[in-house]
């Protein structure tokens, strides 16, 4: 059985939150809520909620469902929207500034299939 959950518009950068989502790919659910709770990241958080709304979900779906058993199945972190700014420059000019933000997918399953 599988269960998902999406944070969308999370206003942090992909290439900040790939590492993180990185390190707990594949794991169990207690592996990755040990690694989330110890890493020293605020990607860390955001992912730490994201994955506690997919057990959540597995868990209203199978209510039979036991936490030792479930692993992060999918993890996928995409591009969000951009927020354009401009920043003042030197001579009237003015440079860009993105405000990139993402979007956080995670499935979990309770299936024994490519566990760590």
């Amino acid at each position: 059985m599988e269960a998902n959950a999406i944070a969308k518009h999370v206003r942090m950068s992909p290439s900040k939150i790939r590492p993180v989502a990185d390190a707990i790919r594949g794991k169990k659910i207690e592996k990755a809520y040990i690694t989330l709770r110890n890493l020293n990241k605020r990607a860390a958080e955001f992912l730490l909620k994201t994955v506690n709304s997919a057990v959540a979900n597995l868990q209203d779906q199978d209510p039979v469902a036991r936490l030792d058993e479930m692993i992060i199945k999918e993890i996928r972190i995409d591009e969000g929207t951009t927020l354009k700014r401009w920043q003042p420059r030197a001579m009237g000019r003015a440079t860009p500034i993105r405000k990139r933000s993402s979007h956080i997918s995670v499935v979990v399953s309770t299936e024994e299939t490519e566990a760590d």
